[in-house]
């Protein structure tokens, strides 16, 4: 069925099946995202044949699934590469608006809250205290034509380095997509508005993020021993190890749900951004509205190694310092004079059977001595 114009009203032809691994939501998520954005992307001139919010909002997801501006327009959408383009800058920009992004990204302060989320990480491995977990991911990008020297990171490829924090069902709860990738995760973290919400005391004592050796230890950031003695580090470091696969595994989520951010994404640094965050939002509004990941995703991508802690795991001093050594060394010697005990460990992809642990860690992250 095509509507004015010859452009495929694909609401109408598909079904939720279909509409899910193309667009990665289903009908009444899309639906729920051009209700969201309707004010925004409505054309003010009423014209004929004008690009309704539905098709404008139905371009762009395609766009983040596949990372393919040129899939958009040979998906018989109607629309043209110049029409392409458009829709999607302006799409994107209204996505990632301060007052939308606000209502689907945002660290929660209040204390049943925080408490649930404690409830969730606890039941993981056992680690006490748990509001959030904390990491940087690098998305590819080309080459800018300004300051590109900046935005080459370790792995010697042009990036933007992304400071992500999921709960225990890896929905996001905090998300800085803004940094050239040659900027230190310790670094984000330093100019970060979680870290002034944590030192600031509107998140309460007795809540911890954990990350890994890349950030400082602070009394609200817990990180790994990497001069380690048997006994309660070890123990400390198991369930940190267990318990920090949550954000490995939200961050292959996002990236598999969205293949946009897999590859090389071709556009502004600043339009980069306006991509990940809108990625961010899509990604929460899926987990609320329990929309589970494509089975098919269609255009399959090479797995990268993009992703991972920091290889140099020298912190910088001053604003950085490692003023949690103290409290991580009375934290462990309280909770981990005996290991946690055997038990079927919850992640947010399922469920991590002792049997599976003993084989090794489903994700590895970097930044654990043996």
């Amino acid at each position: 069925m095509a509507n004015r114009g010859g452009r495929r009203d694909v609401l109408q032809t598909l079904d939720d099946r279909e509409l899910l691994r193309r667009y990665r939501l289903d009908c009444a998520g899309i639906m729920f995202v051009v209700d969201l954005l309707r004010d925004a992307i409505t054309s003010p001139i009423r014209r004929h044949n004008a690009i309704t919010p539905e098709k404008k909002v139905i371009t762009t997801l395609r766009y983040l699934a596949t990372g393919k501006m040129q899939q958009c327009s040979s998906d018989d959408l109607g629309l043209s590469r110049t029409s392409v383009s458009r829709v999607i800058t302006e799409t994107l920009t209204a996505l990632s608006q301060a007052n939308i992004v606000t209502q689907f990204v945002s660290f929660p302060l209040d204390a049943r809250t925080l408490h649930t989320h404690k409830r969730a990480f606890l039941d993981i491995a056992g680690f006490p205290g748990v509001v959030g977990v904390i990491d940087g991911t690098h998305v590819r990008i080309i080459a800018p034509s300004e300051d590109e020297a900046v935005f080459v990171n370790r792995k010697n490829f042009h990036s933007i380095n992304v400071q992500i924090v999921f709960n225990a069902a890896c929905k996001i709860l905090d998300i800085v997509a803004k940094w050239p990738g040659s900027t230190h995760d310790a670094r984000m973290l330093s100019e970060s508005g979680i870290r002034q919400l944590f030192e600031r005391r509107y998140v309460p004592a007795n809540c911890h993020l954990l990350g890994d050796s890349a950030y400082p230890c602070k009394p609200w950031l817990l990180t790994p021993y990497l001069q380690l003695h048997q006994g309660p580090q070890l123990n400390y470091n198991r369930a940190h190890k267990t318990t920090r696969v949550v954000v490995e595994c939200g961050i292959g989520q996002l990236k598999r749900r969205f293949h946009v951010l897999h590859g090389e994404v071709r556009l502004r640094p600043e339009k980069v951004s306006k991509v990940i965050i809108a990625c961010a939002i899509l990604h929460n509004i899926c987990k609320v509205r329990q929309i589970a990941e494509p089975l098919e995703d269609g255009d399959e991508d090479e797995d990268n190694d993009e992703d991972g802690g920091e290889e140099d795991i020298h912190i910088p001093q001053g604003n950085l310092a490692q003023s949690g050594l103290p409290y991580r060394a009375n934290f462990t010697n309280l909770h981990y004079r005996q290991a946690v005990a055997p038990c079927h460990l919850r992640t947010c992809d399922g469920m991590l059977t002792e049997q599976v642990l003993r084989m090794g860690m489903v994700f590895d992250p970097p930044g654990y001595p043996e």
